[in-house]
Formats: structure tokens, sequence, C-alpha cells
């Protein structure tokens, strides 16, 4: 008698930026691949207005199929030096459209400080004061930038939300945990060096804990070094499960819900 196959991983990859030209020439097989490893969806993040259209363009004329993509709208924090009045209206004009599932990627960082900090700081407050009007999530980006990036969030109580790519450890997550924030952890809790970020992920509590790419970014153990792409998403997915002496057909399941329902995306009930 066949014995019954195994239960396949169900993911979401929480945060990529598949619109850039790095998938320009296999985006097709790239979606094959991501549903080949289980990837059911995947939230496309914009960084300026220019690329939130793209973004939310290629969620509607790709995104239909047997993977699904949703797009957002924002500023990231090194494009802040062009924050203007044009470019927020830009943004604001596409977080208003009811296919924009979130505003940002927005937020601060101090570690390359490509954009001055002023810039950076009034992009971050104007991105999360939107995200409360608009009643959407909002996708925050913080390197070397914990205890500034915690007094914005908590000038908006009540917003809801993801600390994308995070990096730091357990005693950093705890205040975002109090603001309401789910966590979503990246390719780098992989990493040899990430002993903090990986006690994080082990202390995360389930309802809140996402999975990313950030493709083209980051790629997680094994692929180091290569362009990162959705498919890699179980690769961190089934490491964060064994930090967690989890199952990662169950944890990826619960990822999943989480993802879906920080993004109010219904059609994943599981």
């Amino acid at each position: 008698m066949s014995q019954p196959a195994s239960p396949a991983l169900r993911l979401f990859d929480s945060h990529c930026h598949v619109f850039r030209e790095e998938f320009d020439g296999d985006f097709d097989d790239t979606l094959a691949r991501a549903h080949g490893a289980g990837v059911e969806g995947m939230i496309v993040v914009g960084t300026t207005a220019a690329t939130s259209r793209t973004a939310l363009d290629l969620a509607a004329s790709k995104g239909t199929g047997a993977v699904r993509l949703f797009g957002t709208a924002g500023l990231h924090p090194h494009e802040a030096a062009g924050f203007h009045d044009d470019e927020a209206a830009k943004i604001r004009e596409l977080c208003e459209r009811e296919d924009c599932v979130a505003v940002g990627e927005t937020g601060l960082d101090w570690f390359k400080e490509w954009a001055p900090r002023e810039a950076q700081l009034a992009s971050f407050r104007w991105h999360l004061s939107l995200a409360r009007e608009l009643d959407k999530p909002v996708i925050i980006h913080s390197r070397d930038a914990h205890e500034d990036t915690l007094a914005l969030v908590r000038e908006f109580p009540g917003v809801r939300g993801v600390m994308h790519c995070f990096v730091m450890g357990e005693a950093e997550m705890e205040p975002y945990l109090e603001c309401g924030l789910s966590i979503s952890f990246s390719g780098i809790v992989t990493f040899k060096g990430s002993q903090l970020n990986q006690a994080a992920a082990r202390a995360c509590p389930e309802e809140r804990l996402l999975v990313e790419t950030d493709a083209p970014f980051l790629a997680p153990i094994p692929h180091r070094g290569q362009r990162n792409e959705p498919a890699f998403c179980s690769d961190t997915l089934r490491f964060v499960a064994g930090l967690r002496q989890d199952d990662p057909v169950r944890l990826g399941a619960s990822t999943l819900q989480n993802t879906a329902r920080l993004f109010g995306l219904a059609e994943y009930a599981i």
C-alpha cells in the first residue's frame, strides 16, 4: 500500500521587490519556482511613487495565478531626500487605491544614511499618519535606528503594521510587540552571526510571526551570495521552525495566516 503524501508547505513571502530589473529575464520562472516551494502569495513592496505604481501594476497583471501578488506604496528611507509635496501626493493617491494593501516601505536607516535624517523622520511620520488615517498596515524598515523608530511608532498608537526584515534581538523586539506590530524575519536569521536575531525568532509570539525574502536582497543560507527570490522563503521558514522546535508545515501555515490577517487578505483563510 502506498504511503500518503507528506503535507506540503504553505507560505507567504511577506516582503519582496520582484518588480526590480533583477527579475526581468525570468519573472515567470521565478513565480513557478515560488509555487513549487509552497509560496502562495507575495507582498510586492514599493519604495518610491514610481516603483509603487509598478508594484501595484505588476500585482494586477501577473498576480492572479497560482501565486497571488499584492502591492504596496511608500517611500523607502533611502529615498527620503525626495520626500516633498508632489511625491507625497502621488504616494497618497496610490495608497488610497483599494488594491494597495499597505503603506510603505517607510522607516529610518541610520546605517547607510543615504538621505538626511530630518527628511527620513519627516517621511516616516507622514507615512505613519497616513496609515492610521487609511486604516492600512504600515511596513517599517529600521536599521541602526531602533530608539528613534520606536519613539515615532509610539506617537501613533493603534497603527497596525510590521517590522520588516527584523534583525535585532529579543529585548528590542518586545516594545514593538507592545505597540501591536508584527515581526518579519528574513534570510538574515539564518546567518551564522545572527544569534540575537535567532533568539528573537524563538521568542516571537506565533500570532505575530511573519517570514519574508526582501528579494532580490539577503538570500538565506544555503543561497547566500545569490540573487534572492521568493522560493527561498521556504529555507527561512524551515530554519525558524527548527529554532522553535516546530513542524515547518504547521508553522508555515500559521505565518501565511498571520500575513493574510495583517494585510486583510480574506481569501487565504484556512
